[in-house]
C-alpha cells in the first residue's frame, strides 16, 4: 500500500478549465506545468518539446496529463497532432526518465466519432476529425508506456463528455447566454443526446483513481450513466436559473444553409461569427449517445445534472452561469 502522504502530483496542462479545478481539489503538493501562466505552484512547460524541468520528484508521484488542444473547429489540423501526440510522447518519456509509474490521462469521447447509436467502452473507436484521431493516437502512446512494465505501471484513461462548470467558457456557458438573451433555438431537433459531466465530479474521479494501487490499464467514459437530451439540458438550465425555456426549432437543412452562408461571408469580408461554423452546427445535430455506466458502477457521481447546475449557479452567486 503506497503512502498517500508522499504523493507528488504533476499536472501537465493545469492552467486550463479542468486543470484549475483539479488544482483547487489537490490544494497542495502539486505543480502545474503549462505554457499558460496560472496562479499557484506553476512552472512553464511546452509539452511539444522535450521536457526538462527540475522537480522534487518523490517515489509515488502521479502525472495528470491534461495538456491538449481540444476546441474544434479552431486550430489548424497540424496543431492538434503537434500538441496532443507529441505531448503524449514527451510526457511518457518524462515518466520513463523519472521512474513515475502512474499516469491519469484525460482523453475525450471524440475517438468514438459522430454516431447516433449507443456507445460504451467496448465500442470500436471511429474518430471523424483530427482532434479525435490525435486523442486516440495519444491513448495508444500511453498504453505503450504502460505495456513496457505492466506489473509496475498504472494508466487511467478517462474519456469525458462535455465538461461543464464554473469558468468553462464552453458549450454550457454559450447555451446559457443564448437562452438568457432569448436567442437559442433547437438546431434541427430537440432529442439530440449529449454526454456530459460536472467538472467537480470529474476532478474527484481523477484524484480517486490516481490513488488506486493496481498496475494495469483502465478506461472509463467520464459522463452520466445515460446521456441527457438537449431538451432536458435546456429545461434544467431554465428551472435552475429562471431563464426562459426555448421553444423554436429550426429545420436542419435551413440551419446548415444559414451557417454555410454566414461562414463563407465572414471569410470573404474578414469577419468572424462566433460559434457559426458549418462543422460546429453539424455537431449540434448529432448525438453523443455515450454511456457512463461502467464509471457509475465504480464511482457514484456526487451531482445529478440538476444538482450540478444548482451548485454551479450557487458558485456564481445565483447570478448566471459563467
Amino acid at each position: 500500500m503506497k503512502n498517500l502522504n508522499n504523493v507528488f502530483n504533476i499536472i501537465f496542462g493545469g492552467s486550463g478549465f479542468i486543470g484549475q479545478h483539479l488544482v483547487d481539489k489537490l490544494k497542495s503538493n502539486y505543480i502545474n506545468l503549462d505554457i499558460l501562466v496560472a496562479p499557484g505552484n506553476y512552472q512553464y512547460c511546452d509539452v511539444r518539446e522535450q521536457i526538462n524541468v527540475e522537480l522534487p520528484i518523490l517515489s509515488n508521484s502521479v502525472i495528470f496529463n491534461l495538456a491538449a488542444l481540444c476546441t474544434i473547429p479552431k486550430y489548424k489540423e497540424r496543431e492538434y497532432f503537434e500538441t496532443n501526440i507529441l505531448g503524449a510522447e514527451n510526457i511518457c518519456n518524462f515518466a520513463r526518465t523519472q521512474n513515475i509509474n502512474t499516469i491519469v490521462f484525460t482523453s475525450s469521447i471524440a475517438p468514438y466519432g459522430m454516431r447516433e447509436n449507443i456507445v460504451t467502452e467496448e465500442s470500436l473507436p471511429m474518430p471523424t476529425n483530427e482532434y479525435g484521431i490525435s486523442k486516440l493516437v495519444a491513448e495508444h502512446i500511453h498504453r505503450t508506456w504502460q505495456a513496457e512494465k505492466p506489473d509496475e505501471r498504472k494508466l487511467i484513461i478517462l474519456r469525458p463528455g462535455i465538461v461543464f462548470g464554473q469558468n468553462e467558457g464552453g458549450n454550457f456557458t454559450r447555451l446559457y447566454k443564448s437562452m438568457s438573451r432569448g436567442l437559442f433555438f433547437f438546431p434541427g431537433r430537440k432529442d439530440t443526446k449529449k454526454a456530459c459531466i460536472y467538472v467537480k465530479d470529474l476532478v474527484k474521479i481523477m484524484k480517486k483513481f490516481s490513488n488506486d494501487t493496481s498496475p494495469r490499464v483502465t478506461l472509463y467514459n467520464a459522463c452520466y450513466p445515460e446521456p441527457h437530451s438537449i431538451m432536458e439540458i435546456c429545461q434544467t438550465i431554465s428551472n435552475v436559473t429562471n431563464v426562459k425555456m426555448p421553444r423554436v426549432r429550426i429545420p436542419s437543412v435551413l440551419l446548415k444553409t444559414i451557417a454555410s452562408l454566414l461562414y463563407s461571408s465572414g471569410k470573404l469580408f474578414g469577419m468572424e461569427f462566433i460559434g457559426i461554423h458549418p462543422d460546429r452546427v453539424k455537431k449540434l445535430m448529432v448525438s453523443t449517445n455515450i454511456l457512463g455506466r461502467k464509471l457509475n458502477d465504480k464511482f457514484k457521481l456526487n451531482y445529478s445534472l440538476n444538482e450540478a447546475l444548482e451548485d454551479w449557479y450557487s458558485d456564481c452567486d445565483n447570478d448566471g452561469l459563467y
